[in-house]
């Protein structure tokens, strides 16, 4: 009741608005500490690959200035998504810490993958060329204006574990005229990207992981979205694409 807050309360909620806010990018940090120690440890040489790239004495274990570029803008763009989720609304139903979890888990090691000059995984699907490498740099920025598209049209709507709202609306303006997830279209052509930026096998794998992780994702949210809104999304389903038009 208004007036009755207990006066730790506030104290309580605003813990869990910086949890809520700054424990992916605590994890993330993490995550990447112990991968870094265990590079280091595993591959010495490999601990100043930063230097070494712009000096342009680039061992084999080290990143290339392409991957540091890039991995440049998938942090730029994690710290927006971070940021923006703040402006959410309250979940109404939403799947469970155990599913989110698995979910996070398998993007997670997509990442890896991806960014990483992982052992065993290295041997080349495409041959070194500059001209790739800008191409694929090129594609990222493009996906993630995509995905910011996206995301300012789903406003309130938007969550990342998969949730229905109090106040849900069924966005169907700019690209969700065309395909219902756009927002997963955009994240999977940056993590193809990525690869071709890497030319590694290792980022096709991390690219196979996530295509999972996100089917999974988008038969969750078909299921959630057709409870709340019936005929109206199933209308809209046979009028759009799950994430690529003519395609699927």
């Amino acid at each position: 009741m208004e007036g009755k807050t207990p006066e730790g309360e506030p104290a309580r909620e605003g813990w869990s608005r910086a949890r809520k806010i700054l424990g992916p990018t605590v994890i993330a940090a993490l995550v990447g500490a112990v991968i870094g120690a265990a590079i280091g440890l595993r591959h010495p040489q490999a601990v100043g690959f930063g230097l070494h790239a712009l000096l342009g004495r680039r061992t084999q274990n080290s990143l290339s200035p392409g991957m540091l570029l890039s991995i440049a803008m998938w942090v730029v763009f994690s710290f927006y998504w971070e940021a923006k989720a703040k402006g959410a609304s309250e979940a109404k139903r939403s799947e469970s810490r155990l599913s989110r979890g698995f979910h996070v888990t398998l993007v997670s090691l997509a990442q890896i993958l991806i960014f990483f000059p992982v052992p065993g995984l290295r041997a080349r699907f495409l041959p070194k060329s500059t001209s790739l490498v800008v191409m694929g740099l090129s594609l990222q920025l493009i996906f993630f204006a995509l995905a910011v598209w996206a995301r300012q049209l789903l406003g309130r709507n938007w969550s990342g574990a998969v949730t229905t709202k109090l106040d849900h609306e069924l966005v169907q303006s700019g690209p969700y005229r065309v395909v219902r997830h756009p927002i997963y279209t955009a994240l999977l052509g940056v993590y193809l990207s990525t690869a071709l930026v890497s030319g590694e096998i290792r980022g096709l794998v991390g690219v196979a992981i996530a295509c999972i992780a996100y089917w999974r994702k988008i038969r969750m949210e078909e299921a959630y979205l057709g409870d709340l809104f019936g005929p109206a999304h199933e209308s809209y389903r046979s009028d759009t694409w799950a994430l690529i038009p003519g395609v699927w």
